[in-house]
C-alpha cells in the first residue's frame, strides 16, 4: 500500500498549486484532502488570505518563483488564466518541477510543441487538467467501445452550455470546448482530418459567445460540438451513436449519468423504421473526478509513468481548437494534419530514418524518431507516429494509419484500413487482410472491413487478424493464431480460431486471479468483471 492509498502524510507528493479562483479552490481543496498540499501560490491578496485561514497548515505565497526555488515542491498545479500557461509551464519544467496545467496546455501548437518537447528532455511529468478523463462515465464509454458494444462508431455530439461564466482572455472555444474535444479524440481514437466551425459574438465584437464546430475523421465518424455561455440553464451531455447502441452520458443528472440505448434501425419496402429501446443504466463508480485527476498526477510523480493526459494528448486537443479557431475566423472549412515532421520533400533533413533499399511514397507523414528498414514500402497516404520501427520487406498502406511507439517486424504488411494505435506489437509475418470474400476476378475494394489494433496490444509471429475486428487494449494474440472476432481489453487469445485462454498485464506478464483481482508482479491491480478486465488506477477500489 502506497503513502496516498494509506492517508498519511505523504513524503513524495508535495505540490503547490498556482491560482486560487474559479477553479483553483477546488484543486487546493482536493491536494489538502490528499494531504499533498505544501503551499498555494496567488498575486491576489484577498483570495491568498481566505485561502491561508481555510489551510493553515500550508505556505501561503504570492511570489511563482519563490514555488520554482524551494526543493520540497515536486509538483506544480497551474490554474491560472489560458494566456499564462506557456511560460508558467515553461519555467516550473525548467526549474525540475512536475506539472499539472489546467486546459488548454497553452495558446499556440508551436508553443504546446516547445512545452511537450522540453519535459521529455528534462525528463519531467506533463500532464494536462482534461477532467473528463477521469470521469468513470468517459472511461466505461471508452471501454464499451473498444469492446465493441456500441458497434461501429457513426457520429458523436456534445452540449456544453450554461449562462458565464463569461471571459474575456478567450472566447466560448477556447473556454469550453477542450474538454469536449478532448473526450472525442480519445474515444475516436483518431485525429478529425477536416473542420467546420460557426459562431456568434453577441457580448463583444471580437469575442465567440456560442460555437458550433463539425469535426470529420479519417474513419467516416462525424462529431459535432456546441458550446455556449449564453444559455438560459446549465447542459453537459454527450451522445455517442453506433450501428448496435447509442450511449448518452449527461453529466448534469445526479444519479443516472450514463444511459444505454438499444435502438436498431429496421429497413421496410426500402424504408428505414426506428424501433426503440428503453433505456439501460449504466452503473458508474461516484469518486469525484478531480479527486481522481489530483491522485493521477500525485501517483505520475512516484511511479514517473505518462499521464492518460500528457502533453502529446494535450497538443493533439490545442492542434484542433487551433484549427477550429482558423475556421470560425474565416467561417470556411479547415483541412487537418497530424502534427507530424514534414516527409522527406522538405528543404530541412528529416527527423526519422529510411534505409537506402525502402520507398516512400508521395503524400506520406512520418515522425520523428522513426526507422524504416530494408526493401520496405510506406504508400501514398499513409501516416506512421513518431519513435516507431518498421523492419525489413514491411508494406505499410495505401492510406494505413500508424500510431506512436509501433514496432512492425519482417515480413508483414498493415493494408488500407488497419489502423494501428500507439505502442502495438506486429510479430514476423502476422497476416492483416481487409476483405471477407476476395476474388481475383471481382474489385472489391468498396467492401472494405476496418481493423483496429488497440495501445499496447501484441500480435505473435505468424498470427491471422481477419478484418473487421477490433483488438483491445494490451491484448496478447498467441503465434499463429485466428483471430475471426474481437478481443477485450488484456485479452490472452490462442488457437485457430483464437479463443480467450486468459488475461494479461499492461506489462506482458499473464495474470493469475484471486477471485475477481489480480495483482500481477509489476505492481499493477486489475478487477474482473464478466467478460472484461479494467486495470485499476486507484487501487483503494
Amino acid at each position: 500500500m502506497s503513502t496516498l492509498e494509506s492517508g498519511q502524510q505523504s513524503n513524495w507528493s508535495r505540490v503547490a498549486v498556482v491560482g486560487t479562483g474559479y477553479w483553483g479552490k477546488n484543486l487546493v481543496r482536493n491536494f489538502h484532502e490528499l494531504h499533498a498540499l505544501a503551499a498555494i501560490c496567488d498575486s491576489d491578496d484577498e483570495r491568498l488570505g481566505v485561502m491561508s485561514q481555510q489551510y493553515p497548515g500550508s505556505k501561503s505565497i504570492q511570489s511563482y518563483s519563490e514555488i520554482l526555488c524551494d526543493s520540497t515542491i515536486q509538483g506544480v498545479v497551474i490554474a491560472t488564466p489560458a494566456e499564462t500557461h506557456a511560460a508558467l509551464v515553461r519555467e516550473a519544467l525548467l526549474a525540475g518541477k512536475d506539472v499539472l496545467v489546467e486546459k488548454p496546455l497553452c495558446l499556440s501548437v508551436e508553443e504546446g510543441r516547445m512545452l511537450v518537447e522540453l519535459a521529455r528532455e528534462r525528463q519531467q511529468i506533463l500532464m494536462v487538467g482534461h477532467l473528463l478523463w477521469y470521469h468513470s462515465a468517459v472511461l466505461k464509454l471508452k471501454q464499451m467501445i473498444a469492446e465493441g458494444e456500441l458497434g461501429r462508431l457513426q457520429y458523436i455530439y456534445s452540449n456544453r452550455l450554461n449562462l458565464g461564466k463569461i471571459r474575456r482572455e478567450e472566447n466560448i472555444l477556447w473556454s469550453f470546448a477542450p474538454h469536449d474535444i478532448s473526450v472525442i479524440l480519445g474515444l475516436v481514437g483518431e485525429v478529425p482530418n477536416r473542420v467546420l466551425a460557426q459562431g456568434g459574438n453577441y457580448l463583444h465584437q471580437e469575442i465567440a459567445d456560442a460555437t458550433v464546430s463539425l469535426l470529420s475523421f479519417p474513419s467516416g465518424v462525424k462529431a459535432h460540438i456546441f458550446v455556449s455561455w449564453l444559455h438560459p440553464f446549465k447542459e453537459q451531455k454527450l451522445i455517442v451513436v453506433g450501428d448496435k447502441k447509442m450511449a448518452v452520458f449527461d453529466d448534469m443528472e445526479k444519479k443516472d449519468k450514463l444511459l444505454l440505448y438499444s435502438h436498431s434501425i429496421n429497413w421496410k419496402h426500402q424504408i428505414p423504421v426506428a424501433n426503440k429501446a428503453e433505456a439501460q443504466v449504466v452503473a458508474l463508480d461516484t469518486t469525484e473526478p478531480l479527486r481522481s485527476e489530483c491522485e493521477h498526477f500525485l501517483d505520475c510523480i512516484e511511479t514517473r509513468r505518462s499521464p492518460r493526459t500528457d502533453g502529446q494528448e494535450g497538443l493533439r486537443v490545442l492542434s484542433v481548437l487551433q484549427q477550429c479557431q482558423q475556421a470560425l475566423d474565416g467561417e470556411k472549412s479547415q483541412t487537418l494534419s497530424l502534427s507530424l515532421p514534414t516527409p522527406s520533400k522538405s528543404p530541412l533533413p528529416p527527423s526519422f530514418f529510411v534505409h537506402a533499399s525502402a520507398f516512400v511514397d508521395d503524400q506520406v507523414e512520418i515522425g520523428e524518431g522513426t526507422s524504416i528498414w530494408h526493401v520496405s514500402h510506406v504508400l501514398k497516404g499513409s501516416r506512421i507516429g513518431s519513435n516507431c520501427k518498421i523492419g525489413q520487406n514491411v508494406v505499410i498502406g495505401p492510406r494505413a494509419l500508424v500510431g506512436n511507439g509501433v514496432k512492425i517486424q519482417n515480413n508483414v504488411s498493415v493494408y488500407e484500413g488497419v489502423t494501428l494505435e500507439d505502442f502495438v506489437f506486429c510479430g514476423p509475418s502476422m497476416v492483416f487482410t481487409n476483405v471477407m470474400n476476395p476474388r481475383s476476378e471481382i474489385p472489391r475494394m468498396q467492401e472494405l472491413k476496418p481493423t483496429r489494433v488497440r495501445k499496447g496490444a501484441t500480435l505473435g509471429a505468424n498470427c491471422t487478424i481477419l478484418c473487421g475486428v477490433t483488438i483491445g487494449e494490451y491484448a496478447f494474440v498467441g503465434a499463429g493464431s485466428v483471430v475471426t472476432k474481437d478481443i477485450p481489453n488484456y485479452g490472452l487469445v490462442a488457437g485457430s480460431p483464437a479463443k480467450l485462454i486468459g488475461w494479461m498485464c499492461a506489462c506482458g506478464t499473464k495474470l493469475v486471479w484471486n477471485g475477481e483481482r489480480a495483482v500481477c508482479g509489476c505492481g499493477e491491480h486489475y478487477l474482473k468483471v464478466g467478460a472484461s478486465v479494467s486495470q485499476l488506477i486507484n487501487k483503494k477500489k
